[in-house]
């Protein structure tokens, strides 16, 4: 039995680390399987729970026949006793239940949030290229919520099932007919409803996918917030997202609309055989087939079996929201790291040579990579680090669907998995194979990837801050000193960060650095990956938001720091190239001309690229 608070661990090497992806429902039988031991306290509880309702009227009719009518007050006390024993019995049993379901709750919520942030950590910069980070957010949050009103709707059915069975066996030892009744007529009462489930599933994906897409926007709006004011297209975005949450405000009606039915049909159908077994218990006691107190009784089971009957209605709607929920998780959980890595040992200073551009990286060298079209040389960084390119256009396009219904709507569902298959099959094509970058002779793809990440890294404009201390930032890891991190924060040039902030290391720094300057944030993320110390580290145009004067102090100071260490820098400013070992010019991707940057300068190419930003700098 799990401990209380639940311990959740989603990192091990165990079942909970595993979850059956295959279908959605698959996904939840998972989610029961792990939870079997407090499902089965559920269960079991539930019933006792749900037995006061069940046991009340027959033990109500046998204190009116043996006591009440023949005038035996002890008979009376008697059943009455019982009676109140059942319901203290049925009132601990509820506390205890009632426990047990903040304990799957909460198992079932952590447990996917954890499952989540594992899966996050595992696939890296090839998340993003799965889903947007508003749908990550939503399963993390709404969708690991209703896992847990998953398993506690399950374990509350079993226990109204085991009840509805006992009023049932009860019912035909008094009256088979009434029982008869009860047994044909509840699956034809639950099954009515089914109709409305399959709009109900329709109209749930629809705000599902809405919602996520809104997270999406609210995201993208408030890490861009910056650039949107200085363009001002604020007012632009804003308007694009109150269009969104409009349509979301529409699903989330329609939704509610078909809840409301499939409640309503409860209601009612259970209404309807409430007042049929009345009628009917009535003519069995006019007709001498009934006493007076099995009556009563009779009417106390057609009370009680509104609650299993609207618990079974219940369940359905909250099954079809768990796989809504399920079909939504399992597309991140799902996938897999497309690369293919062996086990060659890597040696600690590697050479590294990539065959697509012809760059050789020399161990121990300060190498910059120049290029006209700066995609060229961010394409470099990424085959260094074995990142997948960057995808282009946009990730996805759900053409409306959300308004779509039926067949229609399969059909947009269907149509954007098979884009997200295909760029799965795209990334398995370039990661399973050769990679076309090799250390020491040795591809990539033979190397071990966790040992391949610990010697290169890559630090580039997309790198952010985290929400937490300035030292948290600059050391995020805890494993450095104090002296060490101010030496990378010297060489970083940032120092005003230290002392503008209050507290110094440990003054706070907003999520994604938002109370900091363009150029302070580069600046932390440098100092940051220059604490981490790798044997090669590559860096990204790391003083592009930086004037010149901090620049010229960033590149004086950052190639004395990794002198002796493996370093390559794509930039064209020439400061940063007046200190580097060598130079690599870049034309058309491939390697035409290397040197320093003296040297270099004679070549035309390299002068009007370089030319430009040493007009900038005047």
């Amino acid at each position: 039995m799990h401990d209380f608070p639940p311990r959740v661990d989603a990192y091990t090497p165990a079942e909970t680390s595993r979850p059956d992806t295959r279908s959605p429902a698959r996904f939840l039988g998972w989610l029961l399987r792990v939870q079997w031991d407090v499902v089965a306290l559920l269960g079991v509880t539930g019933l006792v729970w749900f037995l006061p309702g069940a046991l009340s009227p027959l033990l109500l009719g046998k204190a009116i026949d043996s006591g009440v009518l023949h005038g035996d007050m002890w008979a009376t006390l008697g059943w009455a006793g019982v009676l109140t024993l059942v319901i203290v019995v049925g009132a601990a049993a509820g506390i205890a239940n009632h426990t047990f379901v903040v304990r799957g709750w909460l198992i079932a919520l952590y447990g996917t949030q954890k499952l989540v942030t594992r899966k996050a950590v595992q696939l890296g910069h090839v998340l993003s290229r799965r889903l947007p980070t508003g749908e990550v957010l939503s399963i993390s949050s709404s969708d690991s919520n209703t896992f847990g009103q998953t398993i506690e709707i399950v374990s509350r059915t079993i226990g109204a099932m085991s009840a509805f069975v006992l009023v049932c066996a009860l019912m035909f030892t008094t009256s088979p007919p009434l029982g008869w009744v009860v047994v044909i007529a509840a699956p034809l009462l639950v099954g009515a409803a089914s109709p409305v489930l399959r709009p109900l599933n329709h109209a749930q994906t629809a705000e599902r996918t809405r919602t996520g897409e809104l997270t999406s926007m609210a995201t993208d709006i408030v890490s861009g917030l910056r650039i949107l004011r200085g363009i001002g297209g604020e007012r632009t975005f804003g308007n694009n997202y109150a269009a969104l949450s409009q349509k979301v405000r529409r699903l989330g009606v329609a939704t509610g609309t078909w809840q409301a039915v499939t409640e309503t049909i409860s209601v009612l159908l259970s209404g309807l055989l409430l007042v049929a077994l009345v009628w009917l218990g009535s003519h069995e006691m006019l007709e001498g087939r009934l006493s007076v107190g099995q009556l009563i009784s009779f009417v106390g089971y057609a009370l009680f079996m509104v609650w299993p009957l609207q618990t079974f209605f219940e369940f359905a709607e909250k099954w079809v929201q768990g796989l809504v929920s399920a079909r939504k998780a399992i597309a991140l959980l799902a996938p897999e790291l497309p690369f293919s890595e062996g086990a060659e040992p890597l040696s600690p200073r590697p050479r590294l040579v990539d065959a697509v551009s012809g760059v050789a990286v020399e161990p121990g060298r300060f190498l910059a990579v120049v290029s006209a079209v700066p995609e060229e040389s961010a394409a470099l960084a990424d085959r260094l680090g074995r990142y997948l390119p960057t995808l282009q256009g946009a990730q996805e396009n759900d053409d409306d669907d959300s308004e779509l219904r039926g067949r229609r709507a399969r059909l947009a569902r269907e149509s954007r998995e098979a884009r997200r298959a295909e760029v799965a099959e795209r990334d398995r094509d370039l990661g399973g194979g050769e990679w076309g970058v090799s250390a020491d002779g040795v591809d990539y793809s033979r190397l071990p990837l966790a040992s391949l990440r610990r010697t290169v890294v890559v630090s580039d404009t997309a790198s952010q801050l985290f929400a937490g201390t300035l030292q948290q930032a600059v050391d995020p890891w805890g494993t450095h000193t104090l002296e060490q991190a101010q030496e990378v924060l010297h060489a970083a040039a940032a120092e005003d960060v230290y002392a503008g902030l209050p507290g110094g290391w440990q003054g706070r720094v907003d999520e994604l650095g938002r109370g900091l300057s363009g150029g302070q944030r580069q600046r932390v993320v440098l100092a940051r990956a220059l604490l981490l110390d790798p044997e090669v580290l590559v860096l990204v145009e790391p003083t592009s938001a930086v004037d010149a004067h901090t620049e010229a102090r960033i590149a004086e100071r950052v190639v004395e720091h990794r002198r002796g260490r493996t370093t390559v820098v794509m930039t064209a400013s020439p400061l940063l190239l007046h200190h580097v070992d060598e130079v690599s010019l870049l034309v058309d991707g491939r390697e035409v001309a290397r040197g320093t940057h003296a040297d270099l300068l004679a070549d035309p190419r390299y002068r009007s690229i370089v030319g430009r930003g040493m007009e900038d700098d005047e």
